[in-house]
């Protein structure tokens, strides 16, 4: 059974929705956190719908946060309960995608997904999954998780942008090659990255404006 995601949105600044970028937050945020990208995008993006959901389960890490997933060297999970929940909230995901393309009346290659940290491990792992690709990935300081298993399970590979600080010390910057690599060994062609120079766990200028100019591309603006 699926859970029903709360979510934030933005208004296209037209006032018609052509397309959407779906905001996916990272451990103990919300989707709150990321939903202030939509002033600087929106003027470049007018018909764009920003939305950002919450995910579907309270964090123990951060009480006024939420988590997709739990982490067991932050939580002191277990690796099952942590597979567990990462399985469900991909369905919950899923779900909320499915139901804002119907809502919205959208397509899929109208579609947007946009992660930080937890939010781009959940992105890079359905994203492929799903039946039809959406436009872009835009992949903020996370990673790709079970690379081993992608090139099985992959049914679609939709673009992907991979950005990362070089100074993070959450995440390592390593990720963004572990993932370009596995990407591209499960058959991807359209993989961008951008490394932020002197840029902790977070979003800077140079890379949101990289970001910006991947998702007017993909979108056809």
């Amino acid at each position: 059974m699926t859970r029903v995601l709360r979510a934030e949105r933005r208004e296209p600044v037209s006032g018609e929705t052509r397309s959407a970028v779906v905001f996916l937050h990272g451990y103990g945020a919300n989707g709150a956190d990321l939903l202030g990208l939509a002033d600087p995008l929106g003027e470049h993006l007018p018909d764009t719908l920003f939305i950002a959901p919450d995910a579907p389960e309270a964090c123990a890490g951060a009480p006024m946060g939420f988590q997709w997933f739990p982490i067991p060297w932050i939580d002191n999970s277990s690796e099952e309960e942590s597979e567990r929940g990462m399985m469900q909230a991909v369905q919950d995901l899923n779900s909320f995608l499915d139901a804002l393309m119907v809502d919205e009346d959208l397509l899929p290659e109208q579609v947007v997904l946009f992660g930080f940290s937890q939010g781009t491990m959940m992105a890079l792992h359905v994203a492929p999954r799903r039946e039809d690709a959406v436009a872009g990935i835009v992949a903020f300081s996370g990673r790709l998780l079970s690379p081993e298993g992608l090139k099985d399970e992959v049914v679609v590979r939709p673009p992907v942008l991979l950005v990362h600080g070089d100074a993070d010390d959450v995440v390592p910057p390593q990720s963004l090659p572990e993932a370009a690599q596995a990407l591209q060994d499960a058959g991807w062609t359209d993989v961008y990255a951008h490394i932020m120079k002197g840029t902790a766990h977070g979003i800077a200028p140079d890379g949101l404006s990289v970001a910006l100019a991947f998702m007017r591309d993909k979108l056809g603006l």
